[in-house]
């Protein structure tokens, strides 16, 4: 009975204070106890709110500061892709030229990719001189040599010893109508390139120099056609078939204006400067320019690069078109500047002989006077076609005292 009583009294406290007794009694407070409570209430909220915006003005400080963190990532992020976005795409052309990549072998036995691959060969370019080329090359090589009325007698004289050696691949690119006659008439094979008054009118009245500087810009049709060329100047005699003693190992094969071991293929200069006490000895590497009228060249991308940056460089500024060849065929990157990746050899320079190794070493020896050349170039001197002419009479007809008249140098 007792437990039916209880159970009866809780629901019927159930029904009426559905809410519990203790809840129902604080709700019994007076108004001043509410008062009190709202105001508590409040003040609490007035600290919550100001503890908050101290909190949010923090946490934005902090999102400020992270931000510009992340920006900071990101530019460098940006800059490292695009190097290696760079260097991706150079290590697929390399890759592509390669082939299939293969492990370094053993010590001694490595050896880097020197010969590059050559272009695809567009005939587009020049179909009229792709015709020419396909008839005159041999396994797509030849000398070329560019010539105006200014320099007739030298030309003659160097198309002369040409044939005479017996070298059928050679191309003469006459600048003006005179020599396109002449060449003509003497069954010498000849191209007139399309009027282009920029280049006719320096092939008409240009000197050695200007006429010089156009081959650049000329040889790039040779180059794309896919010809290899053994870019030659007219004050150059032959005495061998230079196409015999070639390496064809690199884009650029030239001969150089070294006239010794040291300054033809590059030696250690010590530059003294007291100064420094200690450390006054300064190593430096210093090798004598290239040839820039006897060189052989294929064509390659880097050979290409090579013809475009000199004659963009002599178009804007004047310069000897020789500096600017060996300047943008030796200068390494550097901040602010990409070098060139073109590789390179220097000819065998008691083979492929300039005037000052001949006139001031070569005549004055008894053991190299019995050295025949392949060619002679005579580019140190400016009296150049009566030291041609000398050449040929020494080498070829035999005599002997042919360059005792003539200086070491010029007077």
């Amino acid at each position: 009975m007792a437990v039916a009583v209880g159970v009866l009294l809780g629901c019927v406290c159930a029904f009426l204070y559905p809410d519990g007794l203790f809840r129902s009694f604080s709700t019994l407070r007076s108004p001043g106890q509410d008062s009190a409570a709202d105001w508590s209430l409040g003040n609490s909220a007035k600290c919550e709110t100001s503890e908050r915006t101290n909190m949010l003005k923090s946490e934005l400080a902090s999102l400020s500061q992270k931000n510009e963190d992340l920006k900071k990532q990101v530019m460098e992020l940006t800059t490292k892709l695009k190097l290696a976005e760079r260097g991706k795409d150079q290590s697929q052309n390399q890759f592509i030229a390669l082939g299939e990549q293969r492990k370094a072998g053993p010590f001694g036995t490595v050896k880097s990719l020197r010969t590059n691959p050559t272009v695809v060969p567009d005939e587009s370019v020049n179909s009229r001189l792709a015709k020419i080329l396909e008839k005159v090359a041999v396994r797509k090589e030849l000398i070329v040599a560019l010539a105006n009325s200014n320099v007739k007698d030298m030309l003659a004289l160097w198309f002369q010893n040409i044939q005479r050696v017996g070298i059928p691949n050679y191309l003469v690119v006459a600048l003006d109508d005179e020599i396109e006659r002449f060449c003509n008439s003497s069954k010498v094979p000849v191209y007139r390139r399309n009027p282009d008054e920029g280049v006719d009118s320096i092939g008409r009245n240009g000197g050695n120099h200007a006429v010089s500087g156009l081959k650049f810009r000329i040889l790039r049709e040779f180059l794309q056609l896919g010809y290899s060329v053994l870019l030659s100047d007219v004050d150059i005699i032959y005495l061998q078939n230079p196409f015999d003693h070639l390496y064809r190992d690199s884009d650029v094969e030239s001969m150089s204006d070294g006239h010794n071991n040291m300054t033809a293929y590059g030696y250690d200069d010590v530059f003294d400067e007291p100064s420094m006490g200690w450390a006054r000895y300064a190593h430096t590497m210093r090798i004598w320019v290239y040839n820039s009228g006897f060189f052989y060249i294929r064509p390659t991308f880097p050979s290409i690069e090579l013809l475009d940056r000199v004659a963009d460089r002599l178009a804007r500024q004047k310069s000897w078109d020789q500096a600017v060849f060996n300047e943008e065929l030796f200068c390494p990157s550097h901040p602010g500047y990409e070098g060139l990746h073109a590789s390179k050899r220097t000819m065998d320079m008691y083979l492929f002989m300039n005037s000052k190794v001949l006139f001031k070493t070569v005549r004055k020896d008894a053991q190299l006077r019995r050295l025949k050349p392949v060619i002679v170039h005579v580019n140190y001197h400016p009296e150049k076609f009566a030291r041609m002419k000398a050449v040929v009479d020494f080498y070829v007809n035999g005599k002997q005292d042919a360059l005792d008249p003539f200086p070491d140098g010029s007077q």
